[in-house]
């Protein structure tokens, strides 16, 4: 393949804005999705390097009703790989949570599932984002996590999680019918805006803690450019991101692990 070409969906959220130049910065092209035209010179001014390589594209998610929305921008654009960095922000109440979060997210996944030309899913999620309890986690690590979904986060929880699931299914799906297709869910903790660059713990980490938006773009720049496909969880740390990229494709580490895959496969796709 030449240089990949990365869409990027909700081109203005924060850990967007910190992931395009990254991707820049490797010669990579990107199209950067906003739904306001008013942002696009925010966008325009990450690109430090390679400024020629970068397209801004303005379309609302919250008017993808169907995944035939979704593979018309696909089919405009043809990338290579995609990244889900969108969300409704809290913003809307409830409904335009599960339009977006959940509805366009999984109209997207269909869409690139189904494309001939994307390869690759990075679909930016949070790190208790599951329905059951994996064995690393502590009784501590199990009512914080049932603390932020039940009581801060609920309607963000059942959104994230039906759209995490959703892209398993869908991605194990394609591939079964000889697709060539990479998803992967990546899932921090609680975001933060400092610039990180003091290392990362990558893989099965516990269910409380932060990690800066900065490092989780460079963790997600990193996963594309591997073979990954799973759950990982990320939090602040002391390894290298790119030590604990190479380590966690190296060792196959998903986070998945203690999900019901059963139930979670057999979730009704938008074919």
């Amino acid at each position: 393949m030449s240089v990949p070409h990365v869409l990027i969906l909700g081109g203005h959220g924060q850990v967007a804005l910190r992931l395009t130049p990254l991707l820049l910065q490797k010669a990579w092209r990107v199209t950067s999705v906003i739904r306001n035209k008013d942002h696009e010179s925010d966008i325009t001014a990450t690109a430090k390097t390679h400024r020629e390589n970068l397209n801004v594209l303005v379309e609302s998610l919250e008017e993808v009703k169907s995944s035939n929305d979704a593979a018309r921008v696909l089919d405009q654009v043809k990338p290579d790989y995609v990244v889900w960095s969108a969300g409704a922000g809290g913003k809307g109440g409830p409904v335009r949570t599960f339009a977006i979060d959940r509805d366009a997210c999984r109209y997207y996944i269909d869409a690139a599932a189904s494309s001939s030309s994307v390869k690759k899913f990075l679909l930016i999620s949070y790190i208790a984002s599951r329905r059951s309890y994996p064995s690393w986690w502590t009784k501590e690590d199990r009512d914080s996590a049932d603390h932020v979904n039940q009581n801060i986060l609920a309607n963000y929880f059942k959104a994230k999680v039906d759209a995490d699931e959703y892209l398993l299914a869908r991605a194990k799906a394609a591939r079964d019918n000889g697709k060539e297709f990479y998803d992967i869910c990546l899932r921090p903790g609680t975001l933060t805006d400092d610039d990180g660059g003091n290392g990362v713990l990558l893989g099965k980490t516990p269910s409380r803690g932060d990690v800066s938006r900065t490092d989780v773009a460079r963790v997600a720049s990193e996963l594309l450019n591997t073979e990954y496909k799973g759950w990982v969880d990320l939090l602040k740390g002391s390894e290298s991101v790119e030590d604990a990229v190479k380590r966690v494709v190296q060792d196959k580490v998903d986070c998945v692990e203690g999900e019901d895959l059963d139930r979670i496969y057999s979730t009704k796709l938008e074919l």
